[in-house]
């Protein structure tokens, strides 16, 4: 049996990276993925992702976010394909929001090209969208979007170019770690390794049962709606969006191909017990809400949905994110509980494991991100 430096448990956005900046760092790296590259079981699917700097969740990942730019540059380079586009992106909101109020707490933190935006001439300059009495808005010119499961495949298929060893439809069943090293045991195979990553997603909490880390599985509806004109067409100019109303928080791409405008909501959700047993049907409180929220804010949409899909957030209370390595087994590091804001971020995290795994330490900036802060002990 062939015995690697370090074993990838998931191969979704933060696996895939760690894989590849693992194999890039020369190390015998093995892959295990319990279903297909680019899958759309989990939380690394559905066609787009934003990126962005107007970061109202906290202004430590600023710096982690100028990183993951640059990095997703470097692998549009490396593996010949477009990843990133530039959009642009308007937020909207009570002016003393969460969305709106953090977002300015960036700004400040971190000098920021984040333009506030003159209501007055709103209705001309965004025709697609309807602010509503009272709401301010936001717009940063560089954000844009991602293409989820080309980046997801990207980072995998240069981890095989470098040497990485990947393997699909393998279910990992348990690990363990001793000071000679990992054993990985899957439904039909048993791996060993210098070395162990987890980067489980939905599962995390399955795979790390040992930890009890306070992770909630949340099931999240997007579905795109046909417009009734060009106003949301990308080619036009239209930015990917975010509008805060009534305490909810929901989101949205222009039109980029015949499906249409997609649209979710950030907030809310249906609690997952089992991630194996996710309804991915429609539910009627979730064509309710995004039912209501185009008729409120996007009256250039029609009701008619052409396509949907369900994916997962895996949330901790404080919403921010775990990497970290594990404290009973130096072996084994992990990434978790990204909170439905983590995909961004997928080459600065996956470079951060790779560190944590290959040399116990990383220069990147995620010390908020640990298992040991505040927020996470008190649960």
């Amino acid at each position: 049996m062939t015995r690697h430096d370090v074993a990838v448990i998931g191969l979704g956005g933060m696996g895939g990276a760690a894989a590849y900046h693992l194999a890039r760092r020369g190390a015998k790296v093995l892959g295990l993925e319990q279903f297909d590259i680019g899958h759309d079981r989990g939380s690394s699917h559905g066609g787009t992702r934003i990126i962005r700097r107007a970061y109202f969740e906290h202004p430590d990942y600023l710096p982690l976010v100028d990183r993951s730019f640059a990095m997703w540059a470097e692998l549009e380079r490396a593996a010949d394909v477009r990843l990133f586009t530039r959009t642009g992106l308007l937020f909207v909101g009570p002016n003393d929001g969460p969305v709106l109020s953090g977002v300015r707490r960036s700004r400040a933190a971190h000098a920021l090209d984040i333009e506030d935006v003159d209501m007055s001439g709103f209705a001309d300059r965004f025709p697609g969208f309807n602010a509503g009495e009272g709401m301010s808005a936001l717009f940063e010119r560089d954000a844009g979007y991602l293409t989820v499961e080309t980046c997801v495949r990207a980072h995998v298929e240069q981890s095989r170019r470098m040497g990485a060893t990947v393997l699909t439809g393998q279910t990992v069943q348990r690990w363990s770690a001793d000071s000679g090293g990992v054993v990985v045991e899957t439904e039909s195979d048993r791996f060993t390794a210098d070395r162990l990553i987890v980067c489980a997603g939905g599962w995390s909490a399955r795979l790390l049962a040992d930890l009890r880390l306070p992770l909630v599985v949340l099931r999240k509806a997007v579905q795109w709606h046909v417009p009734l004109d060009d106003r949301y067409d990308v080619e036009r100019g239209a930015p990917i969006f975010g509008i805060e109303v009534d305490g909810a928080f929901f989101y949205g791409f222009p039109r980029l191909d015949e499906r249409g405008v997609k649209i979710g909501e950030h907030t809310g959700g249906q609690r997952v017990d089992d991630p194996d047993r996710v309804n991915r049907g429609p539910l009627l409180e979730d064509e309710t809400r995004l039912a209501g929220f185009v008729r409120a804010h996007l009256p250039g949409l029609t009701s008619q949905v052409t396509h949907r899909t369900v994916c997962l957030y895996t949330m901790t209370p404080d919403e921010h994110f775990i990497v970290d390595r594990h404290p009973k087994f130096d072996r084994v590091v992990f990434a978790a509980g990204f909170s439905g804001h983590g995909f961004k971020f997928a080459p600065v995290i996956g470079a951060a494991l790779a560190d944590l795994a290959l040399d116990g330490r990383t220069n990147e900036p995620i010390g908020f991100l640990s298992l040991q802060r505040d927020s996470l002990r008190r649960t």
